[in-house]
């Protein structure tokens, strides 16, 4: 007897971590660039706290998420008002989930891209009177953009295997909320091991088609 696999856990992890990659890498390469040539107050702070999501283990940052997110705190009420539903335990909250984790992984390997691009070049733009939008547009993300393309791959293969912090704040909701991590997790639980190695092999396909254009792209930077 066939096993019948319920695909919408990959579709809905697709979405979860192309949407979470889009604003990561927003996000991302404003906080690199900021780190990699801003000089202020507090700037070790910053690098720590980006980086604190990575040292966390899933649950406290699912714990934080969700004080910070439930229907109880002030973000929470604010969505819920605009929106007419909670964050927390839907597809959205995955995708915040999947941010913290991609975050941190992409605002450093940008950081390192930025910092190696050379400073004169930045400032010859800039004695042509350029402004810091331009030169950053113009010089230092293209001289950094395969490192820049790497990381936002390496950030979408992280988005799209998120477990401990998806599960804390969206939950296990089949048709709703289990990405293929979760699926994972719940075929195992209910022994459906037909199912689970199905998922996996998926996921790991994916995820070894991920890494392989990272490591292309690293060789190209070589040649």
């Amino acid at each position: 007897m066939e096993t019948a696999i319920d695909w919408f856990p990959l579709w809905l992890s697709l979405r979860v971590a192309t949407l979470a990659t889009v604003i990561s890498t927003v996000v991302g390469l404003a906080l690199a660039y900021l780190l990699a040539r801003g000089r202020f107050a507090g700037r070790d702070l910053l690098e720590s706290l980006v980086t604190l999501p990575i040292a966390l283990p899933p649950t406290v940052l699912g714990y934080y998420l969700l004080v910070l997110l439930g229907r109880e705190s002030a973000l929470g009420a604010w969505w819920e008002s605009l929106f007419g539903a909670p964050l927390v335990f839907t597809w959205k909250a995955a995708v915040v989930a999947a941010c913290f984790h991609s975050v941190p992984l992409l605002v450093r390997a940008a950081r390192a891209a930025f910092e190696s691009v050379d400073t004169t070049l930045e400032n010859a733009a800039r004695s042509l009177g350029a402004g810091e939008w331009k030169v950053f547009w113009r010089v230092t993300l293209p001289l950094a953009k395969r490192s820049v393309i790497a990381a936002t791959l390496f950030a979408f293969a992280r988005a799209l295997g998120d477990f401990g912090v998806t599960i804390m704040i969206a939950g296990n909701i089949p048709g709703r909320t289990q990405t293929m991590s979760v699926a994972i997790y719940d075929a195992v639980q209910s022994g459906d091991q037909d199912s689970a190695r199905i998922l996996v092999l998926v996921m790991s396909a994916l995820a070894l088609a991920l890494l392989w254009s990272i490591q292309l792209i690293g060789n190209r930077r070589t040649v």
